[in-house]
């Protein structure tokens, strides 16, 4: 096992996370209120959300706007304070999930984005984004293009929808609500006209000012300009030049009413298109380029975020970003304010290790402690999706994931595998064609890169055309053919991304994962020339022609790293935010760092995870559910049941397809919803159908439950990007999904669907429920630290957001978490429907963890094999330190067992516990019972005679 006793002596040893998202509806004051409650459920730290400036309306926090202010949306520093205050009184810490890798740039709170606008290449925060200059178009030599209009261009300018405006000294442009920079070096497109109408104030001193003013305008250096001390002159002069005009119209009245004419006339006036020829001239003289919105893919010339133009990417590699937006974190790292980090997407990190490797350094520094041995002076996780075999990379200074793969083994292993073919055929047969799930992949990621990330893949094509000149074996590769290369590769890829650096050595997983998807780009592309693709491979693997001279030599470094940040986006937008929403077979399945391909995880693949876990990674993440999950942890939980009944399944979707046929339109001689939409419903609604307390599903669904579905539905649509998208949206098609649904749920009794839906939700739902309760219990005690999302510990039947960023009943949940104190384990049986069976379970646990923390961090895993009648219905396993020990009881495939799965309803099935644990004051956490062994053989009928779980222990 490797030694990770230096890490875990010097950082906080974690419990249990809870997760909370805060907005402008959950705040710094309501975040207090609730440490008493979470500190009683057994919570030992805080996991928040990202609260540095954004938008005041942003539900999540990653628009950040200024790494160095708090949120005023979410409190004030004194509120902030106070909430840090009560965590340390519960001896609580805080997990805060950092964003380094881009910021928000739709609001103007943005300083660093409003500078870039108002002066270019000259910006002194210009090099701090990944803008291209010099793109391929001519019109863009210079600019950024802002794709925020809701239309053409010309459509936009001649409604008068663009308005200057002008405000103590400063000329800005007015869209909608969205404030613009206008360049101070073409002030004088405003001021020209204004002096003009002043000719009969030539004699007056204002004058000329006003003259001096177009003057010092003409010398003020360009916005062009990259010479520092021109750049400085700039700055200083711009500032002189504003400050100078606010004070003549302060002091002069005329030249205020002359300037306020002028821009009247250049403002235009909608009716009259050559009125606006003006602006037109001034905003082609800005920094910027103003474009329909839904050009971006192609042109747009800042790296991004995915695919989100509100998001821009910031270079986090350079010494001055990379102090300026950790500046307030490490404050709150020295007052212990944050015990840990939590990094988003590390994929999209120029050289992730050197920053996990910086990032731990002045942690240390922020600590005034010295950096342990093993780089880690902080309790670290990254946001890393690990893909098919993937691991996480043993020489990044953290301490794991944020729990991603758990999520998945955990859905896995509750798959009923043996159901494959009956399930898949069933898929197919519903949706009238076969889904290789392979290709469909391939495919979606060359539409991501031809629809919504055109420009990046066409920046690396370009890249690669000129490295291919440096070279006569490579130069007459034209720069379709390596573009298309490029493409090709990279639909090929078979993870996020590869994690070369320069200075290093090639990693050998590094080297099997570029190999892979050469060779499947060239089995998919038989006839493109071979060498073409040799070439990108040699590039990709640092095997750079010896003749290279040091600066071509960056050139081909600069392309791999580029290369590599890009792989990443691609492969999210076309397998998570596509792929997902099409290929349906069993959606439990589709989740982030899924892979629906594969039909279930056995036990004893379950158990060689958890042990490769405890031996690398002890301190991962173990996550269910999250704010980032395509649906919640109990609604995965439900729909996983569908593999355990597939007779059931064919015999109901052929029932309900019946039923709803007539709610159907014909749209272009199509049906519409499609069947693979139909599927996808019926799916999503006994995922998240309500229950009564009596455990009986509602009879009918409320208004507000059919409005969640619709929208859930029109995003899945969207996503998917078949019949209708985010960028050219079929409204017709997304009224008829939107009305189908309306119909399908009618609570008239003309409805048919509604008798022969809810039969089949129960079962699902009390199978599922059992579900819920194993993940939940194995997520508490397998090796790793248990994540909660908020509100998940009880029943939480959310989907994507933003339906899963609704506000939480703690007040509900404070009164459950008291009525545990006097519940009998039979009630909660019996209640399974009111989610007290799973706080209970939650709080027990974790009161256990934190008594017993040593056993959970280093204990050994040892897994147990049940025998008997139902020995596939069982996962079983026990940790043990010393003489210390649990052994942990949990049911699968549960619908074999029946419900509930308890008692006699085991038959013979049995477990053999090991010699090595001492029967001595054996007994049940949960209902403390004492557990009859005999020949160290324990009858599940015993074990779960009252609870579906149990957890064993001499403690």
């Amino acid at each position: 096992m490797r030694d990770v006793s230096t890490s875990l002596d010097m950082t906080r040893i974690l419990t249990c996370t809870y997760r909370l998202q805060f907005n402008r509806w959950f705040t710094f004051v309501q975040a207090r209120e609730v440490v008493p409650y979470l500190h009683a459920l057994g919570v030992s730290d805080v996991y928040a959300s990202p609260y540095f400036q954004a938008s005041p309306d942003s539900l999540h926090g990653y628009d950040i706007t200024d790494h160095s202010k708090l949120n005023t949306a979410i409190g004030s520093r004194e509120d902030y304070d106070a909430w840090i205050a009560e965590l340390h009184a519960h001896a609580m810490g805080q997990v805060l999930d950092f964003v380094p890798n881009h910021v928000g740039i739709a609001e103007p709170l943005n300083e660093w984005w409003m500078d870039v606008l108002e002066n270019g290449p000259s910006s002194r925060f210009a090099p701090y984004f990944d803008i291209d200059w010099q793109p391929l178009k001519s019109d863009l030599r210079d600019k950024v293009l802002l794709p925020i209009l809701s239309d053409q261009y010309g459509r936009v300018l001649e409604r008068g929808e663009l308005q200057v405006r002008f405000e103590e000294g400063t000329f800005y442009l007015l869209y909608g609500e969205r404030r613009l920079p206008i360049a101070p070096g073409t002030y004088r497109y405003v001021l020209e006209i204004a002096l003009r109408n002043l000719a009969e104030h030539k004699e007056e001193d204002f004058y000329a000012e006003l003259q001096s003013i177009l003057t010092a305008l003409e010398y003020l250096p360009k916005r062009t300009e990259t010479d520092p001390k021109r750049i400085a002159e700039r700055i200083r002069e711009k500032e002189i030049i504003k400050r100078r005009l606010e004070r003549r119209c302060a002091e002069a009245p005329q030249v205020q009413q002359a300037i306020e004419k002028a821009l009247a006339q250049i403002n235009g006036e909608p009716g009259d298109p050559r009125s606006f020829d003006a602006l037109d001239k001034l905003l082609n003289a800005q920094s910027y380029r103003l474009a329909f919105w839904r050009v971006a893919a192609e042109e747009i010339n800042y790296r991004r975020f995915f695919d989100v133009n509100e998001l821009a990417a910031i270079r986090v590699e350079l010494p001055e970003v990379f102090d300026a937006i950790h500046q307030l974190v490490l404050e709150f790292v020295s007052s212990r304010a944050v015990t840990g980090l939590r990094i988003d997407h590390p994929d999209g990190l120029y050289l992730p290790r050197e920053y996990f490797e910086k990032l731990q350094q002045r942690c240390a520094k922020a600590l005034g402690t010295a950096l342990p041995k093993d780089g880690r002076a902080i309790y670290m996780l990254a946001e890393k999706i690990l893909t098919g075999s993937e691991m996480l990379r043993k020489d990044w200074h953290v301490h794991g994931t944020t729990g991603y793969d758990f999520t998945n083994q955990v859905a896995q292993l509750l798959v009923d595998s043996s159901a494959e073919t009956a399930i898949t055929k069933t898929f197919h047969r519903f949706i009238d064609h076969s889904v290789p799930f392979g290709h469909l992949l391939y495919a979606k990621k060359l539409q991501v890169m031809k629809l919504s990330l055109a420009n990046d893949v066409d920046v690396l094509g370009n890249m690669l055309d000129r490295l291919s000149e440096q070279n006569r074996w490579h130069r007459d590769f034209t720069l379709e053919a390596l573009s298309r290369t490029v493409r090709e590769t990279i639909a090929c890829f078979p993870v996020y991304r590869t994690f070369l650096a320069p200075g290093q050595p090639v990693m050998e997983e590094d080297r099997q994962i570029v190999e892979r998807a050469i060779a499947a780009a060239k089995r998919r592309n038989p006839a493109m020339e071979e060498s073409i693709f040799d070439f990108l491979r040699d590039v990709l693997l640092f095997h750079f022609p010896p003749n290279l001279d040091a600066k071509a030599r960056a050139e081909h470094t600069h392309f791999v790293l580029k290369f590599q940040q890009s792989t990443g986006p691609i492969m999210a937008k076309g397998l998570e935010d596509t792929v997902f929403y099409i290929y349906n077979r069993l959606t439990a399945l589709n989740e982030v760092g899924g892979e629906p391909q594969q039909f279930g995880l056995s036990v004893k693949e379950f158990h060689e995870r958890n042990i490769d876990r405890l031996r690398n990674w002890p301190a991962t993440l173990l996550a269910t559910s999250t704010h980032d999950t395509k649906r919640s942890e109990d609604v995965r939980a439900r729909i996983v049941v569908i593999s355990e009944i597939p007779d059931l399944w064919r015999r109901s979707l052929q029932r309900w397809r019946v039923t709803s046929r007539r709610w159907k339109r014909t749209i272009n001689d199509a049906k519409a919803p499609d069947a693979n939409e139909e599927y996808l419903l019926y799916q999503t609604l006994l995922g998240t159908w309500p229950m009564q307390a009596n455990g009986e599903p509602e009879p009918t669904p409320t208004l507000d439950y059919i409005e969640r579905i619709q929208a859930y539905m029109a995003k899945a649509l969207h996503e998917a990007k078949i019949s209708t998208s985010w960028i050219q949206p079929n409204e017709e098609w997304d009224a008829a999904m939107r009305d189908f649904i309306a119909k399908v749920l009618d609570p008239s009794p003309r409805n048919k669907f509604l008798p022969a839906f809810i039969p089949v939700a129960k079962d699902v739902a009390q199978f599922g429920a059992v579900n819920s309760l194993t993940q939940t219990l194995l997520k508490l005690t397998s090796p790793g630290i248990p994540d909660i999302y908020q509100g998940n510990e009880i029943w939480d039947y959310s989907l994507v957001d933003p339906d899963n960023r609704r506000p939480v009943d703690y007040k509900q949940r404070r009164q459950m978490l008291g009525s545990l104190a006097t519940a009998n384990p039979h009630d909660l049986v019996r209640n399974w429907a009111d989610g007290r069976i799973k706080m209970f379970l939650t709080r027990r646990v974790l009161q256990f963890r934190h008594g017993h923390v040593e056993l959970f961090q280093r204990g050994e895993y040892l897994p147990l094999t049940p025998g008997g009648a139902f020995a596939e219905s069982c996962v079983s396993f026990a940790r043990q330190l010393g003489d210390q020990w649990i052994a942990v009881i949990a049911p699968r495939l549960s619908s074999r067992v029946g419900f509930p799965p308890i008692a006699e309803s085991w038959q013979d099935t049995t477990l053999e516990i090991p010699e090595t644990l001492s029967l001595e004051h054996a007994h049940d956490l949960f209902t403390c019972r004492p557990v009859p062994v005999h020949d160290r053989r324990l009858k599940l009928a015993d074990a779960l005679s009252v609870l579906p779980f149990a957890v064993i222990t001499n403690l």
